[in-house]
């Protein structure tokens, strides 16, 4: 066996290297630096592939529904209730509203009807209005709702149009109400 020792082995390495054209080891230097870069890159374009695509579901994904609120017991929805009820004591300035809200839509308001009840078990009282009125028929219904945001313990219950001539402008309508109000009977 021979004797190996590092003097050797450097003598070896520089023989070798000196046989070998330089352009060629720089070239194969190169090309090996280009092929770990190139793997280096390529994991990492994979990587933000990777979290672009999960990112991606994840907007796509619809959001979970909110939880939906608890019921409320039966003393709350009874309290909520006597809370959106108007005042008995005040029906007739609730009334003079209502043909305050007629003149300014341009209609023509004949006297209602007006009949009063008291639901004993509900514990609150009911005022039904009946109200004949004449104008056009876009102006009846702008009345209409605008009778329901002034009064909103107010009910619309039937509306009922009638037209003498096609060719007529104006239409007669009449409109039921049913205002719901607490308070102590008269």
């Amino acid at each position: 066996m021979k004797d190996v020792t590092i003097g050797s082995l450097w003598l070896r390495l520089r023989v070798q290297l000196a046989r070998m054209n330089p352009v060629l080891v720089v070239a194969t230097l190169l090309a090996l630096g280009c092929v770990a870069a190139l793997a280096w890159l390529g994991t990492a374009r994979m990587r933000v592939a990777e979290d672009y695509e999960a990112a991606r579901l994840a907007a796509a994904r619809p959001a979970p529904p909110p939880a939906p609120p608890a019921a409320p017991g039966a003393d709350q929805n009874l309290a909520l209730f006597q809370a959106a009820l108007g005042q008995r004591r005040g029906v007739e300035g609730q009334l003079k509203e209502l043909f305050t809200l007629a003149g300014k839509h341009g209609l023509v308001l004949r006297q209602g009807e007006y009949r009063g009840s008291q639901d004993r078990a509900g514990g609150f009282a009911t005022y039904q209005v009946n109200l004949p009125v004449k104008g056009r028929y876009g102006a009846i219904w702008a009345f209409a709702f605008d009778a329901l945001r002034a009064l909103p313990h107010a009910s619309l219950d039937d509306v009922s149009f009638r037209r003498d001539a096609i060719g007529e402008e104006n239409v007669e309508a009449r409109l039921r109400l049913t205002l719901y109000l607490t308070g102590a009977p008269r």
